[in-house]
């Protein structure tokens, strides 16, 4: 599963830190995935939140990678890809029972996701190079700016230790 990999969070201004590294990483875990025949979703941001990142039918909302044949790409207007979309449907219908989920923002939409995934019962691998995310900033009132590598390994934490956490996303094993 892809969570938001779109062309405005991975180039220009508003990208994620190391986003053209990220993308090839996730560019290449891809083509080991369709290689072992494993189905492929992809999330996409619909664009309809106010002060959007990714405003639908720009430039920035189109997905960064290509989407193979026969692969699912589904709009979500939440950050949890569960919410109000056909994602669980789509994943019975490939009898799927467990998700490796990589994507962008690790503490919004891709621990969302990946939390929505737990409720309903499926095993989740979140490969830790498989997610990022943006720095904070410190702020006026003191608080302190947190590295993006600091973020996104506090999503992981926050999912709890049912979640399967491979360092790369070459240990990751289809199974």
């Amino acid at each position: 599963m892809v969570v938001d990999v779109q062309r405005g969070l991975v180039e220009g201004g508003a990208a994620v830190s190391g986003a053209a590294a990220f993308t090839a990483r996730i560019d290449e875990f891809l083509g080991r995935a369709r290689a072992a025949g494993v189905p492929v979703v992809h999330l996409q941001d619909d664009g309809s939140a106010p002060g959007a990142l990714v405003r639908r039918g720009s430039e920035g909302w189109e997905l960064a990678l290509g989407v193979a044949d026969g692969e699912a790409v589904l709009p979500k207007a939440e950050d949890d890809g569960f919410r109000d979309t056909d994602l669980h449907q789509t994943l019975q219908s490939w009898g799927a029972d467990r998700l490796v989920v990589v994507g962008i923002q690790s503490e919004m939409c891709v621990a969302a996701t990946a939390r929505g995934a737990l409720d309903r019962g499926y095993a989740v691998v979140l490969p830790r190079e498989g997610h990022t995310t943006y720095d904070i900033p410190a702020d006026e009132a003191g608080g302190a700016a947190v590295p993006a590598a600091l973020v996104a390994r506090v999503a992981e934490w926050s999912l709890g230790d049912t979640v399967e956490l491979p360092q790369s996303l070459d240990e990751v094993a289809w199974t």
